[in-house]
């Protein structure tokens, strides 16, 4: 479903601050596998989900969704067919726009586009559908203002805009770190629904090991531009906290300080 064939990335390449952010990286997500990402800090996380996303191009390898060769797509192009919820709340809603124009927004993307703009009924009644399901009672807020909600209500609400038509993939680039504890839990149980319910290609970059093993049906270990840990079924269901805190000691100890303190 999705390939990746020997994908590096070095940012600033022959310079003093040259970074090889990604190592002859080969991964192939199956169609509804629902994948953790952890890792240090300069790991290759968001580089990896982000050469995926189109934000940069790799400089070797490539790069293959659904059987299509995305390598050189441009972000926009590849935008039609992938679904993304970013770490920032603030990131993925126009804020100055009511509830049901952002979803409108989402709901039509990729779609042909009319001179005709007013949210019908029918779509009202979509939307007010799939807001309940949330369980956060915005659709009896529909017609607010996205920049009046809460962090969590916020991503939340760009969760379902991110998955309203379904995309080929689904990116989640630490889309809880920064909600409180109890928002973030609320946040990742709706991921958790949505994935499932639809059966969603899913990739989830997270800190919090924790999550990476309660989440998905397959976690990824990065460290320092290689993929070290790669683990799935029933080996992954029995992970404890403990067993990643060994692979990270054993493949770089000096990466161990940010994530031990995210394990609450």
């Amino acid at each position: 479903m999705l390939k990746l064939v020997n994908i590096s990335k070095t940012f600033n390449p022959g310079t003093i601050t040259e970074k090889r952010a990604l190592k002859n990286i080969n991964l192939e997500l199956k169609e509804g596998d629902f994948v953790t990402v952890i890792g240090g800090n300069g790991a290759g996380k968001s580089t990896l989900l982000n050469l995926i996303a189109g934000v940069h191009l790799s400089d070797t390898g490539s790069i293959h969704l659904d059987g299509t060769d995305i390598t050189m797509w441009k972000e926009h192009l590849r935008a039609k067919f992938l679904g993304r919820v970013f770490q920032d709340p603030m990131m993925g809603t126009a804020a100055n726009m009511e509830i049901e124009e952002n979803l409108a927004l989402a709901y039509r993307r990729g779609k042909k586009r009319t001179l005709g703009w007013g949210v019908t009924n029918e779509e009202k009644k979509l939307y007010k559908e799939l807001l309940a399901s949330l369980d956060l009672g915005l659709e009896n807020r529909m017609t607010s203002k996205v920049g009046l909600l809460s962090g969590g209500q916020r991503q939340a609400l760009t969760l379902l805009m991110a998955t309203l038509q379904k995309p080929k993939l689904l990116l989640l680039d630490e889309h809880t770190a920064a909600l409180d504890p109890k928002t973030a839990a609320k946040v990742l149980e709706l991921t958790e629904e949505i994935i499932a319910r639809d059966n969603l290609t899913s990739f989830m970059v997270t800190h919090n090991m924790k999550n990476a093993i309660r989440y998905g049906n397959r976690l990824i270990m990065m460290s320092e531009g290689n993929i070290i840990y790669d683990v799935s079924g029933e080996e992954k269901k029995n992970l404890k906290v403990e067993d990643l805190l060994e692979k990270f000691k054993v493949a770089n100890s000096e990466g161990l300080t940010n994530d031990r303190m995210l394990l609450s």
